[in-house]
């Protein structure tokens, strides 16, 4: 059972059958703390739903980059702010089938800093599952991180194969 100090609100003109869609986005880095305020800096992100956090990262292996986690506790990263991006009428199983189907084209090994990361990841579910784009500023990172030597992909080893579970089976 979880406990929500401040429950997520139900948007106007939502439907009770639709759930929010939101984007959660993290510090790569400790820069941010002083460049945030002018619209920059560098950050990783992941897409909420149904409660699960899916994310995609790096790893030197032919099977997927895509990996889940609890809702802002993306290891490695220091959880910023999560904004709702829109809602989709799929239940927690269509989004399991959905995400599964979507992570043959994120392996691990095709990750790239620059043309295939965890913000490219984001844009496109996110588009997929609400029609809406993320905002600009999330992934200019990938442009501003061109000037950094520092890699993000030794902190996102860790993938989970997405399975189809069913209750009591």
């Amino acid at each position: 059972m979880r406990f929500f100090l401040f429950p997520k609100i139900q948007a106007a003109g939502q439907s009770p059958d639709d759930t929010p869609v939101y984007l959660n986005v993290y510090d790569l880095t400790p820069i941010n703390g002083y460049v945030y305020w002018a619209g920059l800096g560098i950050f990783h992100s992941g897409i909420e739903v149904h409660g699960v956090e899916y994310a995609f990262g790096a790893h030197d292996y032919p099977s997927s980059g895509v990996f889940e986690v609890e809702p802002h506790q993306c290891p490695g990263f220091r959880f910023r702010k999560s904004i709702c991006l829109g809602t989709t009428c799929l239940d927690p199983i269509q989004v399991r089938q959905f995400m599964e189907l979507q992570s043959v084209n994120y392996n691990g090994d095709t990750y790239n800093l620059f043309t295939k990361n965890c913000n490219h990841f984001c844009k496109d579910i996110c588009y997929k599952l609400t029609g809406n784009k993320i905002p600009k500023w999330v992934p200019f990172a990938t442009a501003f991180s061109r000037n950094h030597s520092r890699s993000p992909q030794s902190a996102m080893t860790q993938t989970v194969d997405l399975k189809i579970v069913r209750k009591g089976g």
